[in-house]
């Protein structure tokens, strides 16, 4: 990762933002929900997060603990930007220890109520089975849902569904937690998914991303939030306008 070893003008900061704003774009355009992959029998094993001390419980997350940055995903399950962008991310976070990715439910309301319905699920999965049993179940969600509310085929259940995930979905413990995040991104503006909220926990910096944002794109924003954090100590937080405001 290219974390900036000097502290550079404000100048030079503005700049940056430009660049990182235009490959935001691109990574936006070049980007299409592809056809869905075929339907394994189960839950593939890919989905199962490295090794790391993470832990158990919402909000989930996939990578290193000690991570010094962070990328909150605001995802909907039946976001068919959100389900392109999966495996992108996660693929990205293999390839980049020092990024952990978090995940937080906004089920959109023209996705409902397939959308709450998949999120239900996902937590009770992972509920049940931790941290690998989460990830596992929202890529089985993604791969199976027919996307944009329609939901999941009639009929189709999740497989080796455990009698603790299906005591949590007969309660309302998932309900309350995922109607908790969607409160938490409607108090911070955030409408559109997938949103990306980076996090640098070394100075408490973060930067807002609307967008499925690609590798090149996400290593600038984070140079950006680097860079930022050197020059102005003081600042809490850069203005998530900066880099556009993407559509859905």
């Amino acid at each position: 990762m290219r974390i900036p070893r000097f502290a550079p003008s404000r100048t030079v900061l503005v700049a940056a933002l430009l660049v990182a704003a235009a490959l935001t774009t691109a990574a936006w355009f070049g980007l299409r929900p592809p056809s869905p992959p075929a339907e394994p029998d189960s839950p593939s094993a890919e989905a199962t997060p490295a090794p790391a001390t993470a832990p158990a419980g919402p909000p989930w997350r996939y990578g290193r603990a000690d991570a010094r940055f962070t990328v909150v995903e605001y995802a909907d399950l039946e976001c068919p930007f959100c389900r392109a962008y999966f495996a992108v991310l996660k693929r990205w976070i293999d390839a980049h220890p020092d990024v952990s990715w978090q995940w937080h439910h906004l089920p959109l309301p023209l996705h409902e109520p397939a959308a709450s319905a998949g999120a239900r699920l996902v937590e009770c999965v992972g509920e049940a089975g931790g941290q690998a049993a989460f990830w596992q179940a929202a890529e089985w969600v993604y791969t199976h849902t027919r996307g944009d509310g329609q939901g999941l085929p009639e009929g189709l259940r999740y497989p080796d569904l455990t009698p603790a995930a299906q005591h949590c979905l007969d309660s309302d413990r998932p309900d309350a937690l995922i109607r908790a995040q969607s409160a938490s991104a409607a108090q911070e503006g955030i409408k559109v998914t997938p949103t990306l909220r980076l996090q640098d926990r070394q100075s408490g910096k973060t930067l807002l991303l609307h967008g499925p944002v690609e590798g090149d794109a996400l290593l600038s924003a984070i140079d950006l939030l680097a860079a930022s954090a050197a020059a102005e100590p003081a600042s809490k937080e850069m203005p998530a306008e900066s880099l556009g405001d993407m559509p859905r």
